[in-house]
Order: structure tokens, then sequence, then C-alpha cells
């Protein structure tokens, strides 16, 4: 049998999705899982989006232009001007097939085999694989659970920059931990990256999931480094509509987005179906937003305080996004969660939770923390929080 690449064996597994067959086995022997895992809303996808693709009237589904179809990326213009974020819709807008394309175009076009990315860790787990399929190196600079996951000290940026690093990559708000760096931070940040030279590359996916008076700054409202920002967006979470499968690409750097067009073109377009529902997103009205922002926050009160409650848990509250990262009294993360499924249950129900080993990048960390993801209603929340508190009372490897 012919040998597999070592870019396969390097893939890193999903720590969101890898307990999956764990869980179903739960449920095929009569258990309730409460999924805490995995970021998939359960609120309802704009109106306007379902009454658009219910009606379609489509003879041909056909090909869009590689960088999407015009009149999205006018639309999506239109959008960013009211942040302040001025872009021409012809050449500093490419819609993607979600913003893990995005991602990965981004760092294809910007870094090369062995450059060096920075991202403040706990980060999404899935840019360890972005940067594999890229063929990067990551290099994590550690939040602490203790400052509840504050930008890192710039001192600590310096210290790993070398002539290999090209860029850095932050998540605001973020992915796993649900904070929101301020514009003191992204200030810090910005001055880093222009002492340097550096892309920022921003994925701002959740930037309208901002709590208790909270303001969302942009990257590409940083003066000084326009042409240094690559921004990635998704519709996924802005609208419950993780399926769809549509994101954006965008920057003020012309040859960037020229060079990244490339990419889009070798993958011909991004969805078509999912470009038509992102379109019809954009006239989603502000009543939608702010009751989904009051249902997330009164969802994260109820888990993030529950949890806090119990004995020996560590959880700071988020300021965005709908997760939260917890630091338990157990041994080892990934015991526990699978311990969870496959031995412990409270009336017949457990949860699913992400270990948070798999956000981290330096070996060692995040053994005692789990991401739970607050996109359940509250009555399962509660239930969720009972569950844990009862499961660590009887945890083998509870410390």
């Amino acid at each position: 049998m012919p040998k597999l690449s070592n870019k396969a064996a390097a893939m890193p597994a999903s720590p969101i999705r890898k307990l999956v067959p764990f869980a179903e086995e739960a449920k095929r022997k009569g258990k309730k899982v409460y999924h805490l895992n995995i970021g998939q809303p359960d609120i309802e996808t704009p109106k306007v989006v379902l009454d658009k693709m219910h009606n379609l009237d489509l003879k041909v589904v056909e090909y869009s232009h590689s960088a999407g179809f015009q009149s999205y990326r006018e639309g999506l213009a239109a959008y960013y001007k009211g942040f302040g974020i001025d872009l021409n819709p012809s050449n500093e807008i490419m819609i993607t097939t979600g913003g893990s394309e995005a991602l990965i175009f981004a760092f294809q076009t910007c870094l090369d085999k062995g450059d060096e990315l920075i991202i403040p860790e706990p980060f999404y787990a899935n840019y360890n694989g972005f940067g594999v399929t890229a063929n990067i190196n990551v290099v994590p600079v550690t939040a602490k659970i203790e400052d509840g996951f504050a930008l890192p000290p710039i001192a600590d940026f310096e210290k790993l920059i070398t002539p290999k690093t090209k860029g850095i990559l932050i998540c605001n708000p973020g992915n796993p931990t649900g904070y929101l760096y301020n514009e003191e931070e992204l200030e810090t940040l910005r001055d880093l990256v222009k002492k340097h030279d550096l892309f920022l590359f921003a994925d701002e996916v959740y930037r309208e999931f901002c709590y208790d008076g909270a303001t969302h700054h942009s990257a590409l409202n940083l003066k000084g480094i326009e042409e240094n920002v690559i921004l990635v967006d998704s519709v996924s979470k802005r609208y419950s509509m993780c399926g769809a499968r549509v994101g954006a690409l965008i920057s003020k750097n012309a040859e960037f987005m020229a060079a990244a067009l490339k990419f889009g073109q070798a993958r011909l377009s991004p969805p078509t179906f999912g470009q038509i529902a992102g379109e019809a997103a954009l006239d989603t009205p502000q009543s939608y937003f702010d009751s989904v922002i009051e249902e997330y926050v009164q969802r994260r009160d109820v888990l993030v305080d529950g949890l806090n409650k119990i004995e020996g848990v560590i959880c700071p509250k988020p300021k965005g996004a709908f997760y939260a990262i917890a630091k338990l009294p157990i041994d080892d993360a990934d015991k526990f969660c699978q311990w969870l499924l496959e031995d412990f249950e409270y009336n017949g129900e457990t949860i699913m939770l992400a270990p948070a080993t798999g956000f981290y990048a330096t070996k060692g960390l995040g053994k005692q923390e789990v991401r739970l993801a607050y996109v359940l209603n509250q009555e399962a929340l509660v239930k969720a929080v009972k569950c844990l508190e009862e499961a660590l009372k009887v945890y083998p490897g509870k410390i």
C-alpha cells in the first residue's frame, strides 16, 4: 500500500469532534447528551434567508465570479460601511467557502513553507490544521485564565519574533475564550505589527456578539497598518447558518487581494446557494440581533455563573462570542470528557465537552480546562451544569 503524506500524519484531529463516536454510543445506550462541545447555535436562521431559499426560481445553478457575485460583494461593502470600514466591492472583498477557506487562502497567499505565525493561545483548534495545510509553523503566545484570557503582554510577542515571523493571528471576539480585545490592546498590536512589518490576520466572525455594553473594534479600523490587515469573516454564526459555508476575505492590500484571487480561481467559485442565502441575510432586521444577543447574555450567565458556584471550578465571564473556557479540578480533560460519555450519567443524562488541550499549541497546557459553547436553551444549560456538578463529585481523577 502506498505511504500517505507526512502532512496527512501531521494533520490534527478536531478536539471538538473527536469524541463524537463516544457520544453516539452513549445515545445508543439511552443517555441524553447535552452538546456543549460545538458552536452550532439552536437560534433560528433569519426569516428573510429562509423565505429567499424557499422561493428560489432558478433554472440553472451556475458558477459565480471566483470572487463571488458582484451584488453580494456590493451588499457586504454596505454592511461594513456601517462599522466605519470603506471597501471597494470589486477588488477588496472576496467571497469564500466559509471563513475556513478564507484563512487557508490568506495563509497560502502570505506565508511560505516554514514561515512562522504567532497566535495567542488558547485558539480555535482548526488554526493548527490550517497551518499544517499551508506548511507553516504556528507559534503560540499564552494567554492566562487568571487574566481572563486578555491579550498577553507585548513583550511576550517580542520574544517570539524571528526572521521567519510573517504575521500574527487574532480572533476577536475569541473562540474558545469569548474574550473581546479592547481598543487599547488592538493599538498595542498595531504598533508591533507596524514595527516589524507583519501581517495581522483578524478573524472577526463573532463581531455582532458583544455583551455588557462592550464595543467591537475591527482591525480594519486601525490606522497606519491598513495594508497589513487581512480580515476573515463568515455568515455561519452571525446568522446561525453554519451549513451555508460562505465567508469572506477582505483587505485594503491590492497585491494581496489579486494574489488571493488566483487561489479562488483554482477552486472555481464559492457556493451559489450559500451566496444567495448570505446576500439575503444582509436584510436581517436589527431586532433579530437584539433578541439573539439578549438570549446569549442570559445563556452565558446561566452557564458561567452556574459553573463558578461549583467548588474548584474557575470560569472567566466572556464579553463576546458564545464560548467559555473553564478550569476544573480534574487530572486530565481528555480523559474526563471521554469518561463523561462512557461511564457517567445523572438521571439518564450526561454532557459532551471539548477538552481544551486541543486549543493550545503548547504541549501540556489546557489539561485541566474544557471549552463550553452556550448554544443550548437555558433549561438545557441548567441541567448540563447540574450534570457537571454531579460528575465532579464522583470522577475518579478529581484533584
